[in-house]
Parts: C-alpha cells; sequence; structure tokens
C-alpha cells in the first residue's frame, strides 16, 4: 500500500493527513496558527509560525498512523490565497503597518485595499472580465498595490518574493520557486487558455501601476508556472530530516484550498447506485466547500462568463477544463459571530457543554423543540417574520460588491436562548439563498447545475446541509469522507507521484461514496416566498443608497 500525505492550511489552523492509495483517511492532526488584527479589516499571519505548524502536524499524523516513511509516495499542500512576502534574504518582511516582523502574511480576507480595488477596476482592462467583472480586494494585485502605496519603503522596496501561500509551501519543501496554475490564473490575474496561452499581461501589470513586477521576468511572483497536480519538485534532505520523511520523494505542484475542497467533493459518487450522476459528471455538479467562508465550483469543457462570479479559469482545478467560482466570504465566521454576540451566548455555551454536544447540535435540537412547540411542519417556518442579508463582510458574488452590509428585520425586545436560535436558523437560511443566488446567476449564463457536493466544516452540521438542499430545491451529495479539501491534496500528490494516469484517474480511483440529501418539497413555496424577500432587501440596501448619496 502506498500512502500520501496531505496538508491544508487553513484560516486558523493547519491539518495534516496521511492518505491511502484508495483515498482513505489513516490518520490526521491539526494544530491552530495565529491571527493578529492589529486595525479593522487588517488579518495578518507568519509564515514561520504556519511552517512550524505543517511540520507539527505532518510529524504527528505520520506518528498517529504508524506508516514507514518509505511507504510514502507523495506530498500535497493547499492553503488559503493569503500574500506571503520574503525580502531578497529569502526571510519574512513586515507587510504591516505595525511593523510587526513576524507578520508577513496579508490574510485572504484582510480588506485593506479598498481603494486599490477600486483603482484597478477603473481601468476596465481585458484581464477583469476573467474575474466576473471587477477584481476582488481579497485577491493578490489590490494588496501588492497597497503594499507600494503604504508600506514602499518598509516593505514594497525590500522585497525579494511574492507568493501565493500554497506558494510558499512547496518552495520551502522543493526549494522550488514555480507558482501552481490554480493560484496565479485565479488570483493574480495570470492569463491561461485552451490555446497553450500562458502569461503574465504586461499591459495589465503597467496598467495599475504594478509594471515594476515584469523586471528580471517576473521573478518576485514567478516565471515558472505549472498546473496543480504536475511535479513540483523533490523534497529537499533538509526539509525531509525536518519532517522526518525521506529526501526527493515527489511534492506536488499545490492548489488552493477551496479547489482542493472541490477535487475531492467532485471525485465522490452517491452511495444509492440508481442515482443518476457519476464522478465523471463534473458539468452538473457545484462543489460546495463551506468553511469560514464558503466557495461554489463549478467546471465545464468551454468557458462561461458569469457576471459577478470569478472565472472562467482554465485547469485552475480538473486539468483542461473551465472553473467559475462563486463564494460568500464570510459564512462560518458570520454564524460564530452572530450567535457569540448576542446577549444568550453564556447560557447556551453552559447547556451545550453539560450535554457534551456542540453549540450547533445545541441550537438545531433547540429548533426542534421550538417547532414542535408551535406546531410547525419544519423548523424553517419558524422564520416567517424574521429575514437577514448576510454580507456582513460583503458580497463576493454574485453581486461582486465588498461594500455590501448584513441586515436583519424582524427584530423584537427579546434577548432569550430561543430568539439566539431563532437568530442563528435565520443566519443559515440567508447564506443559503445566497447560495441559490449564485447557482441562480451560474444556470441563467449557460451553466446547468443539477446536484450540489458539500464539505467542510459546516457540512457536519445536519441544518446547515438539509437549508441548502431546500433552499436551492437541489439533491445535495454528502461525502462519508468529511475530510474533502485533504483529500483533494492527497488526490494532487497521487496524480504527481506517477501512480495515477492524471488527477481524474485518481479522483475516480480515491473519491468514495456520499449520502444523497433530497430537498423537502414541501417546502419549496415558502422558500420561494421567503427568497423573493432576500432579493428585496438587496433591492432596498441599494435603495437607501441612493438615498442617502442624493
Amino acid at each position: 500500500m502506498t500512502y500520501y500525505i496531505a496538508v491544508d492550511v487553513g484560516s486558523g489552523s493547519v491539518r495534516a493527513a496521511v492518505v491511502s492509495e484508495n483515498g482513505t483517511m489513516v490518520a490526521t492532526a491539526c494544530k491552530e496558527i495565529q491571527i493578529y488584527q492589529p486595525q479593522p479589516d487588517l488579518y495578518e499571519q507568519s509564515s514561520d509560525d504556519i511552517w512550524e505548524a505543517v511540520v507539527y502536524s505532518i510529524k504527528e499524523a505520520i506518528s498517529t498512523a504508524g506508516v514507514s516513511k518509505h511507504a510514502i509516495g507523495g506530498v500535497g499542500f493547499d492553503a488559503t490565497c493569503s500574500l506571503v512576502v520574503l525580502d531578497q534574504e529569502n526571510k519574512p518582511l513586515s507587510i504591516s503597518p505595525s511593523g510587526a516582523p513576524e507578520c508577513n502574511v496579508i490574510m485572504w480576507m484582510d480588506h485593506r485595499a479598498t481603494k486599490q480595488t477600486e483603482k484597478i477596476n477603473a481601468t476596465g482592462h481585458d484581464v477583469l472580465k476573467y474575474v466576473g467583472g471587477a477584481m476582488s480586494l481579497e485577491m493578490e494585485p489590490p494588496k501588492l498595490l497597497w503594499l507600494k502605496e503604504n508600506l514602499k519603503e518598509q516593505c514594497w522596496d525590500k522585497a525579494g518574493h511574492f507568493f501565493e501561500l500554497p506558494d510558499f509551501l512547496t518552495w520551502k519543501a522543493t526549494g522550488s520557486l514555480t507558482r501552481s496554475l490554480c493560484s496565479v490564473v485565479c488570483k493574480w490575474g495570470f492569463q491561461a487558455d485552451d490555446n497553450g496561452k500562458q502569461e503574465w499581461s504586461e499591459s495589465f501589470l503597467k496598467s495599475i501601476g504594478l509594471g515594476d513586477l515584469i523586471e528580471n521576468n517576473y521573478y518576485k511572483i514567478g516565471s515558472e508556472v505549472r498546473a496543480p497536480g504536475e511535479w513540483c519538485g523533490g523534497l529537499l534532505p533538509s526539509t525531509a530530516r525536518e519532517l522526518g520523511l525521506n529526501p526527493a520523494i515527489t511534492v506536488a505542484q499545490s492548489i488552493l484550498d477551496a479547489h482542493a475542497g472541490g477535487l475531492g467533493c467532485l471525485a465522490c459518487n452517491p452511495e444509492d447506485p440508481d442515482f443518476p450522476i457519476s464522478s465523471s459528471s463534473y458539468m452538473c455538479r457545484m462543489a460546495i466547500i463551506a468553511g469560514t467562508s464558503t466557495c461554489h465550483m463549478v467546471a465545464s469543457p468551454d468557458p462561461i462568463f458569469v457576471n459577478g462570479v470569478w472565472g472562467p479559469y482554465y485547469s485552475a482545478m480538473i486539468p483542461h477544463m473551465w472553473l467559475n467560482e462563486g463564494g460568500q466570504s464570510s459564512s462560518g465566521k458570520l454564524i460564530d459571530f452572530i450567535i457569540e454576540s448576542h446577549p444568550a451566548y453564556k447560557e447556551a455555551e453552559e447547556k451545550s457543554k453539560e450535554r457534551d454536544v456542540h453549540m450547533h447540535t445545541f441550537l438545531n435540537e433547540l429548533l426542534d423543540d421550538m417547532a414542535e412547540t408551535e406546531g410547525k411542519h419544519s423548523i424553517a417556518e419558524l422564520t416567517t417574520d424574521y429575514h437577514m442579508w448576510p454580507d456582513y463582510h460583503g458580497n463576493r458574488s454574485p453581486v461582486a460588491d465588498w461594500t455590501l452590509k448584513g441586515m436583519l428585520s424582524g427584530l423584537t425586545l427579546s434577548s432569550s436562548i430561543e430568539n439566539l436560535a431563532l437568530k442563528y436558523l435565520a443566519t443559515i437560511q440567508s447564506l443559503a439563498y445566497g447560495t441559490r443566488h449564485i447557482v441562480d446567476e451560474m444556470n441563467t449564463s449557460g451553466h446547468d447545475v443539477c446536484y450540489l457536493s458539500v464539505c467542510g466544516g459546516l457540512s457536519k452540521n445536519n441544518l446547515f446541509v438539509q437549508t441548502n438542499a431546500d433552499i436551492t430545491n437541489l439533491p445535495m451529495i454528502l461525502p462519508h469522507n468529511t475530510e474533502s479539501v485533504l483529500l483533494g491534496s492527497a488526490i494532487l500528490a497521487a496524480s504527481a507521484s506517477g501512480n495515477y494516469t492524471n488527477i481524474q484517474d485518481a479522483m475516480e480511483k480515491m473519491g468514495g461514496l456520499g449520502t444523497v440529501i433530497l430537498p423537502d418539497m414541501d417546502l419549496k413555496q415558502y422558500h420561494e416566498k421567503k427568497y423573493k424577500v432576500f432579493l428585496k432587501m438587496l433591492a432596498d440596501q441599494r435603495e437607501y443608497r441612493n438615498i442617502m448619496s442624493s
């Protein structure tokens, strides 16, 4: 049996797994990483802290698995789309206004580059049509421009390398400066298509004030690009000693974390053999990677342009297929915020601990009791008079407006634990209506999304899963393997090692099975009405702005 090491660097932790050649999770390990927030909307991390967590997690996972290092056939990395900056001696270089030396990573959810994003989008450059018509302030060009305009002497002039976090990890492992096609196409404005074009747009970089990145054949941002799952390099001897692995074992070209989840999700087949879909039917499936934020991945053989939705990106996830990527900037984080900011939070926390259950499980059970007491067909009907617009951290898609704010309708003077449960339910529903909004826009533009597959932390919440099925009115496939993101990185390692023909072959052999969750058709009319209210809240917010700006 051959095994693969999969590493997933999320927002708040690093996870590693030992995965068998058939996709079985043999062992996992996790270590938290630090997030610094020196100012509102600024989120920073340390690449040294992240790498230390990577080393710990890999060694712990191998130790727990009891697998010989000689049985390890490759390593795959995924990570958040965060910007790592090193100086000319390859040491961390501060990106923080505070000057803190440990803060050399601008996190994906950092929203400091508002003005720079507006400046970039005002150019109307052709590159922008591949990101839904407007670049997000979560992407790297706005953040790079912010560094140049705000920390020129401290950071910009001293920088030696700008990495996407997944590419930093492969550099640490192999010494290779190659960049992942996934990283640079999805977050940097790199151009790739099915005619063989792979290039930086010199005119784009010059038009947005980043022309100096062209110098020395784009050395600081990467001149060599490879697709995820290709061979990136062999493990450096020094890194091999650090990790307790054999030197020169295969390291796969990396991928962004959500895209790793997309591979793992789309590889999963329904356990019901009569269900009309297979892992090769990528075009009609949407992978939903739901964690701190949520990403919505749809692959297609031809490029499809969707307003407000990122892409189409060529070979960014599945080789030789185009990818559209919707998303919500705050989902799991929003649910946590709604719960923890409520006056009844402490009471709910104490009661969930008494019952030894997760907070979400406790609130789900409370909602069941409330629905039974009120004689409701479903707990969904508890929010007849309670509605939310969920963009507390701006809208990633399909509106693509990071200045949007959250909205609530139906507030009362109640601060009870039941009111907390109601607000929690409204939050889950609003996120699901947001997903439906994205699905509708994709289908209107030419996709044919018929099924959903879900992974990530929120996929472990039964209410979240069922609510998404009900509101989108689409079947949901829930993988038995609860670690689809790690599975995606293992698939990369398996493909790069040569043990499988390509990524699609590895997906087929390692994907496993999943449970089919069907929508509750009795709730269809109810959710149609609620969805109209949801869209009306967007229209109202726009009208409020027009009034205030007039």
